[in-house]
């Protein structure tokens, strides 16, 4: 058995609910809250990345856009944030307007499983925290490869990684219909999206300021 506390409130409980689609106050709160418990986590992500001054990006599941305000210090071209969340949306333009003002950066309302975008449009698709919620994984990484260009990347950063004995795990798998992924399925699902190249990253990790799912940290970079 874990020694992690399970959730305990029925307040905490209706906030971490919000963490598939944010809304309203608490949505907004929960925004504001992962901005600041996943930064060390995005910081370890991203350092497994290479970006180039003239790609272009794309973060699916944006959030509140910090990881939207880190890639346009990174690059020269275009970076594009996609969430399913209004307020997120709302969150991510506020955050990035200068560069929104600029030509520099769009966030766009939809769906990972319908990307409103063209084929071979973007060199770096990111999911930071994300992909728990992805309706059809496996189809899902097939519509973000159709938008990659040849050699594009897919990059997913997770703060947790399966663990059968922790009770709070389970109980929030439960309460949020989330899917947590081993290094084992990510290799297996990526390549039957077509990915290739498949490298995955992994540590133990600190305990985040929420301390919801912290059993390691994993990221996965994969190749169109």
């Amino acid at each position: 058995m874990s020694d992690k506390k399970s959730i305990r409130s029925a307040e905490e409980k209706e906030l971490l609910i919000n963490a598939r689609k944010p809304e309203g106050e608490l949505g907004d709160k929960l925004l504001d809250r992962m901005n600041e418990s996943h930064e060390s986590l995005a910081q370890w992500g991203v350092s497994h990345l290479d970006i180039a001054a003239d790609d272009i990006i794309l973060d699916i599941g944006c959030g509140g856009g910090v990881n939207v305000e880190r890639f346009l210090e990174m690059t020269e071209n275009k970076v594009y944030g996609l969430d399913y969340s209004q307020i997120a949306v709302d969150k991510s333009k506020k955050l990035n307007q200068n560069a929104i003002d600029e030509g520099r950066c769009e966030i766009i309302q939809g769906s990972v499983s319908q990307l409103p975008f063209e084929d071979n449009s973007f060199d770096i698709a990111t999911g930071f925290e994300t992909v728990y919620f992805w309706p059809d994984f496996v189809n899902d990484c097939k519509e973000v490869r159709r938008v990659l260009k040849e050699d594009g990347i897919l990059f997913i950063c997770n703060e947790a990684i399966p663990n059968e004995e922790d009770e709070r795990q389970k109980e929030l798998i439960d309460l949020l219909d989330m899917k947590i992924f081993s290094e084992d399925e990510f290799e297996r699902y990526l390549r039957e999206a077509g990915f290739s190249d498949i490298i995955c990253f992994s540590n133990e990790g600190p305990d985040s300021l929420d301390r919801e799912l912290v059993t390691g940290w994993i990221c996965v970079i994969a190749r169109k």
